[in-house]
C-alpha cells in the first residue's frame, strides 16, 4: 500500500467525485436492506393469515381473505420493485462518480508518465527497452485503474453494506447471525487463494503469449533470411513448440476456473443451507418467526457478491500496488540534463570545445579524452575517423543529449549548461545516423519542426535535400503515407527525407552524422552544393567516413580512439601524409576495385 500512497494526490484532487460516491453506495446499500424488512413482513403476513384462511374453508368469507392477502402481497412486491429501482439509481450514480472518476485519474496518470518521459534523458532510454516503457504506461496504469474504480467502489460496498445488514441482523437474532456470516469469511479466502492462482497463471500465458509473438514477428520480418537459408522446417518446429508452451499454460488456467465457480455455489449453497436449518430451530423455540428466515435468506444473498469480491478486490490491489511500484521507479527517475531557467537567445554559431572527456553512463566507455577545437560562426567543420573513434558523440554533446564528464562545451562564449535547452535545440539542425521517420505522409515528417504545413517551403526542402523528384514519382507525393519507421521508403530516400525535414528549421547550426552513406556520390555533391547555399553565415557539422564528403570543408578533425590525432583543411591533411591521408588511399583504392 506504500506504492499506492501516490495516487493520494489524484484521489484529494477528484473528491467532490469520490465523497459523492461512497454517499451514493452507502444510499444503495440502505435501500437493499430495507427489501429484507419488506420481505419478511409479507412472509409473516401471509403465515399467520393462512390459519384463518383454512379456518373459513367452505364460507365465502374465504374468498375475500384471498383476495385481501392477493392485493396485500402485490403491494409489497411493487414496494420491493420500487425499493429495487431506487437502489439501482444509486448504483447507476456511483458507478457514474467512482468508476469515472477512476477514468481521469487513468488519463492524468498516463500523461504524467509520459511527460516525465519526454523529460528523461537519452541515457534513461538507452538503459530500458520501448516494450518496458510502453508497459508501464499501458498494462501498469490499466491495473492501477482497476484499484481506483472497481477496487475503491466494491470495498466501500463491502464495508458499508456489512456494516448496516449485520447492525439489522443482530437487532433480530444474534445466534442466527453467527452462524449465517460463518462460511462468509472461508469463502472470501477462497475466492482470494483461487483468484491468486487464477492471477499467476494468467501472467504466464501473457509471457507465453508475448513470446509467441515475437517469435512471429520475428520470423515473418526475416522472411527472406529464413527462405534464402532453407530454414522453414526449423522455424516450424520451433513455431510447434512455442505454440505447445502456450496450450499448456492455458490449459493449466482453464482447470482452475472451471474449478473456481461450481465452488464458489457451493459455498453459498452452504450458507442458506445453515440459515434454514439454525432458523428453523429458532422459530421452533419461538425467538424468530418464518419472515425472520426468509429476511436473513434475503441478508446473506446482498451480502455473498460483496464477500466474493472481497477477495477479487484483494487480489487486484495486490496487482495495483505491484505496478504502481514499477510506475513509480521511473517517475522517481531525475533527468540528468536539466534546462536552467533563463531567457532563451539566438544563437550565432560558435562552437567551443575545451579539454572535453566523456564516458558514458550506461557502459563505462571513454567515448572523448581531452577534445579541444573551436568552430567559427559559418564555417563548415567535418569530422571524419573510424568506427567507434567517437565521432557521434560530439554531436551528441553538441546537442546536448549528454554532459561531458570533463572539460566545458561553450556556445557563443556561453556554458552549454547555461543556455535555454529548448530555445537552443530549436535553433540546431540534426540529422541522426540512425534516421527515424514517423509513420505519417512524407509531407508532415519534413515539417516535423514547425506547426502547420506551409507546402513551398516543404518542397523546397525537399529540393535542397535532393528528393523532390523520387517524392514526385511516388503515387500521391508529398502525402504518400511512409510505413512504420519509414519501411516505404528506401535507405537513400530516407536519410534525405531525414536531411529534408533539418532544412525545414533553417538552423543556425547543422549537424549530419554520418547520413549520407546511403547516397550515391552525384546526389550528395548535389546536397553539399545546396547546403554551401543555404548554411551561408552559419555552422555546420558533417561527420562522415567518405572523404568525398568532406574534402571542401573548411577545417577537418580526424578522430582515433577518442582523441583528435589531426586537423587542417584536406590539402593540409595531404601533405602531412599521416592517418588522414592513409584513410584517402584506402578509399581509393576501395574505389578502383568496385569499378
Amino acid at each position: 500500500m506504500k506504492s499506492l500512497a501516490y495516487l493520494n494526490k489524484f484521489l484529494y484532487k477528484y473528491r467532490w467525485r469520490l465523497l459523492p460516491g461512497i454517499l451514493f453506495v452507502i444510499i444503495s446499500n440502505i435501500f437493499g436492506v430495507f427489501t429484507a424488512s419488506v420481505v419478511r413482513t409479507a412472509v409473516d403476513m401471509v403465515t399467520d393469515n393462512t390459519p384463518l384462511y383454512s379456518l373459513f374453508s367452505g364460507y365465502q368469507a374465504q374468498s375475500s381473505i384471498l383476495a385481501q392477502l392477493g392485493s396485500t402481497t402485490l403491494l409489497f412486491g411493487i414496494i420491493v420493485l420500487a425499493l429495487s429501482l431506487i437502489r439501482g439509481v444509486f448504483l447507476f450514480l456511483m458507478r457514474q462518480t467512482i468508476i469515472l472518476m477512476s477514468r481521469h485519474i487513468e488519463y492524468d496518470l498516463k500523461n504524467e508518465i509520459y511527460n516525465h518521459y519526454q523529460q528523461l534523458s537519452l541515457a534513461f532510454f538507452r538503459r530500458h527497452n520501448t516494450g518496458d516503457l510502453l508497459n508501464r504506461v499501458t498494462e501498469d496504469v490499466s491495473r492501477v485503474r482497476m484499484y481506483l474504480g472497481p477496487g475503491i467502489m466494491y470495498t466501500i460496498n463491502t464495508v458499508t453494506l456489512f456494516i448496516i445488514a449485520i447492525c439489522f441482523m443482530v437487532t433480530v437474532n444474534v445466534r442466527l447471525t453467527v452462524f449465517s456470516v460463518l462460511p462468509l469469511p472461508i469463502l472470501a479466502f477462497t475466492i482470494y487463494y483461487v483468484n491468486s492462482i487464477i492471477n499467476f497463471r494468467s501472467e504466464k500465458i501473457q509471457q507465453r503469449l508475448s513470446a509467441l509473438s515475437s517469435f512471429v514477428q520475428e520470423n515473418f520480418s526475416g522472411i527472406r533470411v529464413i527462405k534464402s537459408y532453407v530454414r522453414e522446417d526449423f522455424v516450424r518446429e520451433n513455431f510447434a513448440i512455442e505454440s505447445e508452451s502456450y496450450k499448456t499454460h492455458s490449459m493449466a488456467l482453464v482447470k482452475v476456473q472451471a474449478m473456481f465457480y461450481p465452488l464458489m455455489l457451493l459455498l453459498v449453497g452452504v450458507s442458506n443451507v445453515i440459515v434454514i436449518y439454525v432458523g428453523g430451530m429458532e422459530v421452533m423455540k419461538g425467538n424468530i418467526t418464518p419472515g425472520n428466515i426468509a429476511e436473513f435468506i434475503v441478508y446473506l444473498n446482498l451480502l455473498t457478491f460483496p464477500v466474493m469480491a472481497l477477495g477479487w478486490v484483494t487480489s487486484l490491489v495486490q496487482r495495483a500496488a505491484a505496478s504502481q511500484k514499477r510506475i513509480n521507479e521511473f517517475l522517481d527517475q531525475k533527468p540528468d540534463i536539466v534546462s536552467p531557467n533563463v531567457a532563451a537567445q539566438t544563437i550565432q554559431g560558435q562552437i567551443r570545445f575545451e579539454n572535453v572527456s566523456f564516458i558514458y553512463p550506461d557502459t563505462g566507455i571513454q567515448a572523448l579524452k581531452n577534445i579541444s577545437f573551436t568552430v567559427e560562426p559559418g564555417e563548415m567543420v567535418a569530422i571524419i575517423g573510424r568506427t567507434g573513434s567517437g565521432k557521434s558523440t560530439i554531436a551528441n554533446l553538441i546537442m546536448r543529449m549528454y554532459d561531458c564528464t570533463n572539460g566545458n562545451i561553450a556556445i557563443d562564449h556561453t556554458g552549454i549548461g547555461q543556455l535555454n535547452l529548448d530555445s537552443y535545440r530549436s535553433q540546431v539542425g540534426f540529422v541522426p545516423q540512425e534516421v527515424f521517420l514517423f509513420s505519417d505522409t512524407i509531407a508532415n515528417n519534413i515539417a516535423f519542426s514547425a506547426d502547420k504545413l506551409d507546402m513551398p517551403k516543404i518542397e523546397q526542402a525537399a529540393r535542397d535535400a535532393a528528393v523532390y523528384s523520387n517524392i514526385m514519382e511516388l503515387e500521391k507525393g508529398f502525402e504518400t503515407l511512409i510505413g512504420e519507421r519509414g519501411v516505404t521508403l528506401s535507405g537513400g530516400q530516407k536519410q534525405r527525407v531525414s536531411i529534408a525535414r533539418a532544412i525545414m528549421k533553417h538552423p543556425q547550426i547543422l549537424i549530419f552524422d554520418d547520413c549520407l552513406s546511403a547516397v550515391d556520390t552525384k546526389t550528395e555533391e548535389e546536397i553539399l552544393r545546396n547546403l554551401g547555399g543555404i548554411m551561408q553565415g552559419k555552422t555546420s557539422i558533417i561527420i562522415a567516413h567518405r572523404i568525398s564528403t568532406i574534402k571542401n570543408a573548411d577545417k577537418i578533425l580526424v578522430m582515433d580512439h577518442g582523441e583528435i590525432v589531426e586537423h587542417g583543411t584536406h590539402d593540409e591533411l595531404m601533405e602531412r601524409r599521416q592517418v588522414y591521408f592513409e584513410l584517402y588511399e584506402k578509399q581509393l583504392l576501395e574505389e578502383e576495385e568496385n569499378v
